[in-house]
This record gives C-alpha cells, sequence and structure tokens, in this order.
C-alpha cells in the first residue's frame, strides 16, 4: 500500500473511532490489511499533523487537524508558489528559494488519487501523475488548490 493510500485510512479511522495511540491504530490497520512499522506512522503522523489530546476522562485521544487548519496552510503554501508548468508527462512547481519541500509535502498530505507523489529540490518541486492522461486535470486541480493562475 502506498503512503497517500495510508494516510487516507489513517485519517478515517482517527475521525470514526476513538483512537488512544499508535498501538492501538497499529493494530487497527493491521485488521484493515495495512501493515506499517511504528517509525513510518510515526512519520506518517508529523505529516499529517496528528496529535494527541487528553479526554475529559483523563485518557487520550488522537486527532487530524480541521479543515480550517488546513486552509490556513493552504493559503501559506500558496503565497510560497511561483508557478506551476507541465509536459507531457511530469507537472513542474517553482517556489520561492528554499520552499519546495514545504510544498511538495502539503501536496502529498492531500491524499489525490492522481497525484503519485512529489519529489522536492530547494526551489522545484516535481510531482508525479497516476497516469500521463490525467496531466492537464492534475495540473489544474494543483493550481486551484494552491490559487495559481
Amino acid at each position: 500500500m502506498n503512503k497517500v493510500s495510508r494516510q487516507k485510512k489513517i485519517r478515517e479511522l482517527i475521525e470514526n473511532h476513538e483512537v488512544s495511540g499508535q498501538q492501538e491504530l497499529l493494530g487497527m490497520l493491521e485488521k484493515e490489511g495495512i501493515v506499517a512499522a511504528q517509525a513510518t506512522l510515526s512519520r506518517d503522523f508529523a505529516e499529517m499533523g496528528v496529535v494527541r489530546h487528553r479526554t475529559a476522562d483523563g485518557g487520550y485521544r488522537l486527532a487530524v487537524p480541521e479543515e480550517q487548519q488546513v486552509d490556513i496552510i493552504k493559503g501559506l503554501v500558496g503565497m510560497e508558489v511561483l508557478s506551476v508548468a507541465s509536459n507531457e508527462t511530469s507537472i513542474i512547481i517553482r517556489t520561492l528559494p528554499g520552499r519546495a519541500h514545504g510544498v511538495g509535502s502539503f501536496l502529498d498530505r492531500l491524499t489525490n488519487d492522481d497525484i503519485l507523489g512529489t519529489i522536492a529540490g530547494d526551489d522545484t518541486v516535481l510531482v508525479i501523475p497516476a497516469t500521463v492522461r490525467k496531466i492537464s486535470s492534475v495540473k489544474s486541480y494543483i493550481q486551484k488548490i494552491l490559487s495559481q493562475p
């Protein structure tokens, strides 16, 4: 299972169940047929912004950021993007110097099935689409999500 699909399932489980910690979530993922190492789960949490909150009864519960926070991040990331261009096989995003990693990480967290992943340098992000037939729609999606003309 790829990272995007795994993170989508993690979000679903955390939002629909009271999950107290990583070990419990690992067990839930295994029941879903997803095997992941604890270190992988920790990286997923960091990328997704998963936090552990104390509940009223003194226990703990995992939570994902609210959509409002995602909108704030989207606005900030959008300001770091200079251009979005494509050819027949890939999409290139030019960013301010030193900002490509954050933009790539943001796109990876969107869990869009049409995007296989990103590779970020210092000021350039290579977006790898799931299929070259969707280059135009993926480029439009990225421009819309990052509010780029």
